[in-house]
């Protein structure tokens, strides 16, 4: 199987890895919003905004560090194992300080006090399988990792149809049954981190062989070195997190409070549209980055490097102008209330700010390999500023359309930054003129289909058909060396 063939069938199944998952959870969305009241939707939507973040400092780049020093050093065991004590320690810390101050946490992060222990217990496990999940990466070992994280989905959404579907009909029919005993009124969002805390724990036990298979030795002098790689890292983590998460609670605080809420539904569910372009982003960046790293010590990885950015830039100017092109048909496949659609302009932006951020994740391979994580943290605390600014000052004129570009802006900027120290401190060979070429193209003919003809989808198709027509006729050879498996 030649390199390539080897990359794109890694990044698929970490890319069924990811999409499935997500493509799953909007069936959630119409279940919360039937069984909830918005202020309860609120709530949840509060809670997991802080998981996303509380993950990020809990794993504190651990997971890039890994796999850094698993491909470079000889010692292998000694990095899992490393590895493996400092994340278990550090959440077994986290554990016992949250449950001791878990009264003033709540008021910290405005969550109801009796969500508390399932949100400490969740990110206590989601943490500590953090290393064995990238222990199958750097091995490569996609098909489990698949499973597993297929697995989880599948039992946390099984059981939040249980209970909040099907659970109080059953117990209404059955009184003085099981299912009586269980179901509790105006208990709808503790079921929903009950599934949430059942599925985390079954994938730790699934897992959880990895802190069984290897034989303890903690090398402090390896995990000063891992650390001072990962911290840069978790800061870049943090930054990045606010990027994706911050606008909506900016949106809540500066916009009047009688329709923030509604404003922040229509531009949540029309920003989702925009999941197509982050899955393929999240699923290509999941198959490289091992490559990136068991690749570095060879001759000229420089090129290679460059081709990869090259091909994603390609697959993602198609899905930019594909979506942009199909984008009233899937708003009625995923936003069913017409009341959201007021929103679909934002989305050519959010889409086209998820594709600057892919690249930018392809672009950041330099300072990864070289050491350099600090530029990662510098790059994204600059667009987390970005995203504050814009958002505080122009919200209250603009309205959720500051989000949309804030967002854009910030993730052109990360791009544009990581391009051009790249240059200096890593100097890849990127066929700039290409890449250009078909960001630049995609883009103009994305307005025209959206902006200038109001999403005609004869128009549209008609567009997607040229630019289809030039992806093949430029990169004909390259994508049937991939897709027919032709020898290299």
């Amino acid at each position: 199987m030649s390199l390539l063939q080897k990359l794109f069938k890694q990044t698929f199944i970490y890319g069924l890895a990811t999409v499935l998952p997500r493509m799953l959870s909007f069936i959630l969305v119409p279940l919360y919003t039937k069984v909830m009241p918005p202020g309860s939707y609120g709530e949840v939507t509060l809670i997991y905004a802080w998981f996303a973040i509380f993950n990020v400092i809990l794993a504190y780049g651990m997971e890039t560090a890994f796999f850094r020093f698993y491909n470079t050093s000889e010692h292998r065991k000694q990095v899992t194992s490393t590895a493996l004590i400092s994340i278990g320690a550090s959440t077994l810390a986290f554990v016992f300080l949250a449950l001791l101050f878990k009264e003033r946490l709540a008021e910290v992060l405005n969550i109801e006090f009796r969500y508390m222990e399932y949100v400490i217990y969740i990110l206590a496990l989601d943490a500590l399988v953090i290393v064995p999940f990238a222990w199958l990466r750097a091995n490569e070992q996609p098909m489990r990792y698949a499973l597993v994280k297929i697995l989880n989905v599948v039992i946390n959404l099984g059981l939040n149809v249980f209970f909040l579907l099907f659970l109080p009909g059953l117990a209404e029919a059955n009184p003085e049954s099981l299912m009586e005993t269980i179901y509790l009124p105006d208990f709808e969002i503790s079921y929903i981190f009950i599934s949430n805390l059942v599925a985390s724990g079954i994938t730790l036990l699934l897992m959880g062989r990895r802190y069984l298979a290897v034989s303890y030795v903690f090398d402090r002098q390896l995990w000063r070195k891992m650390m001072g790689y990962a911290l840069p890292v978790m800061i870049a983590g943090v930054a990045f997190t606010i990027n994706e998460v911050f606008d909506r609670v900016l949106l809540s605080e500066l916009l009047p409070e009688g329709i923030a809420k509604g404003e922040i539904g229509k531009y949540s569910a029309c920003y989702k549209l925009a999941l197509f372009m982050t899955l393929f982003a999240t699923a290509f960046r999941l198959g490289i980055e091992p490559f990136f790293f068991s690749h570095a010590s060879s001759e000229k990885p420089e090129k290679a490097y460059a081709q990869i950015t090259n091909y994603f830039v390609v697959l993602g100017s198609v899905i930019l102008l594909g979506v942009v092109v199909f984008a009233d048909l899937l708003k009625q496949l995923f936003i069913l209330d017409p009341a959201y659609w007021e929103a679909m302009p934002i989305v050519p932006i959010i889409l086209l700010a998820s594709f600057f951020l892919g690249i930018y994740h392809n672009l950041s391979v330099w300072y990864k390999v070289t050491d350099r994580t600090r530029f990662g943290a510098y790059f994204s605390l600059s667009g987390a500023l970005v995203t504050i600014l814009v958002n505080y000052f122009l919200i209250p004129v603009m309205g959720y359309y500051a989000s949309a570009l804030a967002t854009l802006m910030a993730y052109g900027l990360m791009m544009i930054l990581s391009f051009y120290f790249g240059r200096k401190h890593y100097p890849i060979p990127y066929n700039n003129r290409k890449i250009v070429f078909y960001l630049g193209l995609s883009i103009l003919f994305s307005a025209i289909s959206f902006y200038v003809f109001n999403r005609n989808l004869v128009i549209g198709g008609l567009l997607l058909l040229v630019f289809l027509v030039l992806v093949y006729r430029m990169e004909s050879d390259i994508l049937k060396r991939i897709f027919l498996k032709r020898k290299s």
